[in-house]
């Protein structure tokens, strides 16, 4: 059996573990959130190794770099192997910073009073 020398973006994307799910990686793919080389990549768009992908998850932009092929999903050390993370980690940090800002309670309709002047004291809302 011949190496592999292509693999769909999408396969790749779900083996080396940046989505959950193949179809949540071709959702990605279909919405703009994977780009190769500033342009759109389909789900069925073949990779190579070498290619740089920048991939957007949540709030942050991963750019990762294709190190190795797989069509099948793999454990997490060796997913790390298939891919070069290229991201710079001020943008971890940022993110991680973000997660430790508080963030405004959820409530169900429009405040009370009491509850809007609770949020104007904490920051959340302006006067």
């Amino acid at each position: 059996m011949a190496p592999e020398t292509t693999v769909r973006a999408d396969k790749w994307l779900w083996a080396v573990r940046l989505f959950k799910t193949r179809t949540l990686a071709a959702e990605a793919c279909k919405a703009g959130h994977v780009k190769l080389a500033g342009a759109n990549l389909k789900p069925a768009r073949e990779l190579r190794v070498g290619e740089v992908l920048a991939v957007q998850q949540g709030d942050i932009t991963r750019t990762v770099k294709v190190a190795g092929l797989a069509e099948r999903r793999v454990g997490a050390p060796e997913a790390r192997l298939l891919m070069e993370d290229l991201t710079p980690p001020e943008v971890y940090a940022r993110q991680q910073e973000q997660a430790r800002l508080p963030r405004p309670p959820q409530t169900a309709g429009r405040p009370t009073k009491k509850f809007r002047r609770m949020l104007e004291k904490m920051g959340f809302i302006e006067e």
